[in-house]
């Protein structure tokens, strides 16, 4: 039976996930469905779009994005610590970006004058909303059930467009969450449906890139801050070059089918992060084949399984293959 929600995700061990989500049966509703040749390639953009859209009001950055033909991928970053400072007119301010909010709500930021039962109701909405705004759940909420309906509206149909439940990995360390964004950004290498990570379409990766070329980080996407930066609370603390040689050296090996081809320099990057070769190119060809749920070293396992109420602790043996092999 899946999990609840408690038992996959705990901001107290990490704020960075794994998110999947599929459509129906695995329909080719976001690419061309080669039985009948009709093109729903523009949904993609649909999603990508929406996805950018929440991230701004949302306090959750995207580290990698990959829109397939069928399924989704996201690595989201959760910033608990941002909304710690938020006014209320801030969290409303976010809220009505996306939903119209309460009568009450709306004459607020509005300036429309209260009393003061109606400014703590307003108050107690607020708080509700600044949860919602870093819980993962009402991002998928408010991510998948728009792109139904636009969807739902184009075909003249009805019925779920995406199956019902998405899928969540909590990434407890460094290894980890760059393992699975190489996965995620290498989807489409790994699928067949691009060449090289520049040329992959929709995702995180082809954004990186053309900003790099022009100087800088695409302001959509969670930056990388560098190994020099620890100090920083925000960003991802991993060398934006370094990343870009381990997912170009590996989508290399994975487009020529020569799996124990790894580059010295991306050996010694890899031990860095104490992560084996061989480790490393089974995380980034079967993510999620390894790992059902968390992901993490076996002491971060152990930890996060302790701290959400789990009797076992799943994944342990492919930890100590994977990211305790160094």
């Amino acid at each position: 039976m899946p999990k609840p929600r408690s038992q996959q995700i705990s901001l107290l061990d990490t704020p960075y996930y794994h998110i999947c989500s599929r459509t129906v049966r695995k329909a080719f509703l976001c690419g061309v469905d080669k039985e009948t040749g009709v093109s729903y390639a523009h949904t993609r953009s649909w999603i990508e779009k929406r996805i950018f859209q929440l991230s701004q009001a949302f306090a959750i950055d995207i580290c990698a994005h990959a829109v397939m033909h069928n399924h989704l991928h996201l690595v989201l970053h959760v910033d608990s610590e941002q909304v710690k400072s938020w006014t209320t007119e801030e969290v409303l301010r976010r809220w009505h970006r996306l939903f119209k909010g309460t009568l009450l709500t709306q004459q607020y930021t509005s300036k429309h004058p209260l009393d003061k039962f109606q400014l703590a109701i307003v108050e107690e909405t607020a708080n509700i909303y600044k949860q919602r705004l870093i819980d993962i759940s009402w991002f998928m909420r408010s991510l998948n059930e728009p792109i139904a309906r636009q969807a739902n509206r184009e075909d003249k149909c009805t019925g779920h467009f995406w199956e019902g439940r998405f899928k969540s990995q909590a990434l407890l360390d460094e290894g980890a969450l760059l393992s699975c964004m190489a996965y995620v950004d290498l989807n489409p290498v790994r699928a067949g449906i691009a060449s090289t990570p520049e040329q992959s379409d929709f995702t995180s990766i082809q954004l990186r890139i053309k900003a790099a070329i022009k100087g800088r980080q695409p302001a959509v996407l969670l930056s990388f801050s560098g190994n020099e930066h620890k100090s920083k609370t925000t960003g991802i603390r991993f060398n934006l070059q370094d990343y870009f040689t381990l997912v170009d050296e590996t989508g290399r090996i994975l487009r020529d089918d020569k799996r124990g081809a790894i580059n010295p320099k991306v050996t010694k990057i890899l031990v860095r992060l104490q992560i084996s070769d061989k480790g490393w190119l089974k995380l980034t060809t079967n993510f999620e084949g390894i790992f059902t749920g968390a992901v993490g070293t076996a002491e971060h396992l152990c930890e996060f399984s302790e701290h959400v109420g789990l009797k076992r602790t799943h994944g342990l043996a492919n930890a100590k293959i994977c990211l305790n092999s160094v």
